[in-house]
């Protein structure tokens, strides 16, 4: 069964106007301040004219770099919300020769978990465990991306020429940190110097600090527009309406997997997008 990710809110966004009907919503993470939140709600909602944002007390919520306090918080204006749509992803690691390439040349360039800091110490030797590769733009989607042309914010492309499994569409990370990513529940704002947002919980204390200068000055790590789509797809999964299904990934044996995709949520696209995965 699909996780929801709306459990645990304690912000919530609705419209002036209509102060039942839940336009979304946000797990408050550190780091989170008031002029985040109105970014991740220009993301949400399409306006026409500006807005502003109003707390209970019918004050405005000001647009500064103050934490943003719980609470629930209503749009003064004309807007509508956003149908930008939401890839769906899940946490798998593919195989191949041109993974395995990515892979090593994320692993050349970094060095250590972008998020966490956290070293690969066994790198000398070859020693990578609780270490992965991981795509910014998920390779699932090779048709949205060239569709989209995605490719060119590359400059360094990968093996054979693709782009979207060049080194500037990874990132490596902790193994722990690479599902979280995967499912946008940790996502990087490169709109404010590179500062970790957590849309989870956060037991890791890395929500709100920011990537290291090592990374931001690197001129082969991922571009910023490639980050910044990122972002968006993490505000949209999971602040909009009641957020998008957080998949089931941990199958014991035995389990009839076919039958737990076939059954839940948006199974056509988890199908198409684990095929492509798993066999890129």
């Amino acid at each position: 069964m699909a996780a929801n990710r709306s459990v645990g809110r304690n912000v919530h966004l609705y419209d002036a106007i209509d102060r039942v009907t839940l336009l979304g919503g946000l797990l408050l993470t550190n780091g989170v301040t008031k002029s985040n939140f109105y970014s991740m709600v220009e993301i949400l909602l399409l306006s026409q004219t500006s807005f502003s944002l109003e707390d209970n007390t019918s004050a405005t919520l000001e647009r500064n770099d103050d934490p943003l306090p719980r609470g629930n918080y209503y749009v003064v204006g004309s807007f509508t919300v956003s149908n930008e749509p939401v890839l769906t992803r899940t946490f798998s690691l593919s195989t191949g020769s041109r993974l395995q390439s990515f892979r090593d040349e994320v692993r050349r360039r970094d060095g250590r978990c972008i998020i966490t800091r956290t070293i690969a110490l066994g790198a000398y030797r070859n020693y990578w465990t609780g270490f992965e590769a991981a795509h910014v733009f998920p390779i699932g989607y090779q048709a949205h991306w060239d569709q989209h042309n995605f490719g060119r914010w590359i400059t360094i492309p990968g093996t054979n020429g693709e782009t979207i499994n060049s080194k500037q569409n990874g990132l490596l990370l902790r193994a722990d940190i690479h599902g979280l990513f995967d499912n946008y529940g940790i996502s990087i704002n490169p709109d404010d110097n590179y500062k970790i947002t957590c849309f989870a919980d956060d037991p890791y204390d890395i929500a709100g600090k920011f990537l290291d200068e090592q990374f931001r000055h690197a001129p082969d790590r991922p571009p910023d527009e490639l980050l910044r789509w990122h972002f968006r797809q993490a505000v949209l999964t999971n602040l909009r309406g009641a957020g998008e299904p957080i998949f089931e990934n941990d199958f014991p044996p035995g389990s009839d997997i076919m039958g737990e995709i076939c059954g839940g949520p948006k199974a056509a696209e988890r199908m198409e997008f684990e095929l492509f995965s798993r066999f890129a």
